[in-house]
């Protein structure tokens, strides 16, 4: 008994020595500047200031994540009758006088509108402390939203199609990964290109597949289509990697399971259902929670093509960070930001992994 628990510790020292280098690596660089930045948000440090650091409290989150409402009557003359523009549109009281130094409305002070809604006899308007940063947030959950599905998807159906014992198909396998390779930088310079509004390729080719019908689209400079366009960019460039995991999954069920559904005369649906999707439930688990961190980990692609915007329809949350982190150098509004950022991932990953839990 003795002679096993010396292996068994000895072993454990071994691994443990091992491990060592990579737990200090990651708690220099990810686990201490979590800390660091969790304490900056909570002061008003900049990158560059004469003045001293003070302890603010949660007032970069009050401005950050601050929001009101506000619904206006619309105008009338003296008739009764709604006064309008020369468009033709309602006119409704101007809102600086509720958010700036309005005593009856002081939870608005300070506010811009983000967006209304409503009719011609009364709107509803959604007001923000930090607009900007409210679009990143709703566009980076736009991205996760149609990222994640669409590319597990196609990369799932990419996977299927090359999981078989047919000559050349690794070159296929090589040519479906090679975006992944590539630097996300140099994929997301192509693609500018690719979208320029006078002579891209994307252009000229529906030009010629239309005969000229097609008049051509500035893509990354109208924010209609901007963030979509980023998104198409973003599938194909990723999608190789999930395949790759989708296809070691596939590579784990037993193909006795096939030879037991071909016998009992199974259609390739009812094959795909009852044996290649169960077998993959833990491969589609890890597939979710890695594109969902991806996504919202949206950067490179933003930072390159658009710098957030045309109209910030393009901001993201971690785009936000880092501008204003050191293009303003605002570190503890970044700081705040960032833990906003880690506190909606870890949040989104503790409710994949409850509705994928297994169940008795």
């Amino acid at each position: 008994m003795a002679s096993k628990t010396t292996k068994l510790t000895q072993s454990n020292r071994a691994g443990w020595s091992m491990a060592l280098p990579g737990f200090a690596l990651i708690a220099m660089f990810i686990i201490l500047p979590f800390f660091f930045a969790f304490g900056l948000s909570f002061t008003n440090q900049r990158l560059i200031s004469p003045n001293p650091t003070e302890y603010v409290g949660f007032a970069n989150y009050r401005q950050l994540l601050g929001v009101g409402t506000i619904t206006l009557e619309s105008e009338r003359d003296d008739a009764g009758k709604i006064v309008r523009d020369d468009d033709g549109e309602a006119e409704f009281p101007r809102l600086r006088g509720y958010t700036r130094n309005n005593e009856d409305y002081p939870q608005l002070d300070g506010m811009r509108e983000w967006f209304s809604w409503g009719s011609d006899e009364s709107r509803t308007f959604v007001l923000a402390r930090d607009v900007v940063f409210m679009k990143a947030v709703v566009n980076t959950f736009l991205f996760v939203i149609v990222v994640a599905p669409v590319q597990a998807c196609l990369a799932l159906g990419l996977a299927l199609l090359i999981n078989q014992r047919l000559r050349g198909i690794s070159v296929f396998r090589a040519i479906y990964f090679m975006p992944v390779v590539v630097s996300i930088v140099v994929v997301s310079l192509l693609w500018r290109f690719i979208y320029d509004g006078n002579d891209g390729l994307l252009n000229s080719l529906l030009s010629g597949l239309t005969f000229g019908a097609f008049t051509g689209v500035d893509w990354l400079g109208n924010p209609s289509t901007a963030l979509p366009s980023i998104m198409a960019m973003s599938i194909w460039q990723a999608v190789g990697f999930h395949m790759v995991i989708w296809l070691s999954g596939l590579q784990t069920i037993s193909p006795t399971l096939y030879e037991a559904a071909d016998i009992e005369g199974s259609s390739k649906w009812q094959t795909f259902r009852y044996v290649t999707w169960p077998g993959l439930r833990n491969t589609a688990v890890l597939i979710l929670i890695v594109i969902t961190m991806q996504a919202f980990a949206l950067f490179a692609q933003i930072d390159v093509m658009t710098s957030g915007g045309p109209l910030d329809s393009t901001q993201t949350i971690v785009f936000q960070a880092v501008e204003r982190g050191y293009g303003k150098q605002d570190i503890s509004g970044g700081s705040a930001i960032s833990v906003i950022l880690f506190v909606l991932v870890l949040t989104i990953s503790l409710i994949q992994r409850y509705l994928t839990r297994e169940k008795n």
